[in-house]
């Protein structure tokens, strides 16, 4: 696992924690909406630079 893959699966996670603490605020769901499309952003991108080194 490369340094950025590793990155941007942490930052997807932490975003992940912020999707949960928003909800538990009471946020807008836009905020929380487009929060989510971030971490899974992050995820995707950083499980599909580890796939991109196993092959």
């Amino acid at each position: 696992m490369t340094g950025l893959s590793t990155v941007l699966i942490v930052v997807g996670l932490f975003l992940i924690g912020g999707i949960v603490s928003f909800l538990k605020q009471g946020m807008p769901k836009s905020v929380i909406t487009l929060l989510g499309i971030g971490a899974a952003m992050c995820l995707t991108a950083g499980v599909m630079r580890i796939e991109g080194l196993w092959s």
